[in-house]
C-alpha cells in the first residue's frame, strides 16, 4: 500500500465524491456529487491545510483522510480534526485505517499541530480508542449523535 497527497493523485476526487456520497451523502442536505468534487479540490494541498492522504494499491484506491480545520462550529476555529476517514469495503479489517491515520498524525506533527479532533458516530471510539484517542462529549450534530474525541500528539 501506498500513501499520497491529494495533490499528487488529483484524478481521484471523483470516485472519492461518490464514496463520501455513498457513505454519508444523507448528511450533506441533497449535496451532489459535483458539489463534493468542487469541495474537494480545496484539499488539493501539499503544505498547508486542508489536505487529503490516500492509500492505494497497485492500481486502485483503497482508503482516504482528511486533515483540516474546525469540523464543528461548537470547536475553535483554529482547532485541527481528521475527518473523511475512508476505506473501500473490500479491504476494510485489513489496518488500512491504522496506518492511514498514523501518517496521517505524522504530518500533523511536522505541521507543528499538538491536538487533533475527530468526530465519529460509534460511541465507543472503535478503532480511535484503541489508538489512544480520548472522548470529550457525545453530541448531536447536524441532527447526527456523534463522539467528540480528542488526541495530542
Amino acid at each position: 500500500m501506498e500513501q499520497v497527497l491529494l495533490a499528487d493523485k488529483p484524478d481521484a476526487i471523483p470516485q472519492i465524491a461518490q464514496w463520501y456520497s455513498d457513505e454519508w451523502g444523507y448528511l450533506g442536505g441533497g449535496r451532489t456529487t459535483d458539489a463534493l468534487e468542487l469541495k474537494l479540490r480545496t484539499y488539493l494541498n501539499r503544505d498547508k491545510l486542508p489536505l487529503m492522504v490516500l492509500a492505494k494499491g497497485r492500481e486502485t484506491l483503497i482508503a482516504v483522510g482528511q486533515l483540516r480545520y474546525q469540523e464543528m462550529d461548537t470547536y475553535p476555529a483554529d482547532s485541527h480534526w481528521i475527518g473523511g476517514v475512508y476505506v473501500e469495503q473490500t479491504h476494510r479489517g485489513r489496518g488500512i485505517a491504522r496506518h492511514l491515520l498514523e501518517n496521517i498524525i505524522s504530518i500533523a506533527r511536522k505541521q507543528g499541530i499538538t491536538r487533533l479532533y475527530l468526530q465519529t458516530e460509534d460511541k465507543t471510539g472503535g478503532l480511535y480508542a484503541r489508538m489512544g484517542w480520548t472522548a470529550i462529549e457525545e453530541v448531536t450534530y447536524h441532527g447526527v449523535d456523534v463522539l467528540v474525541m480528542v488526541k495530542l500528539i
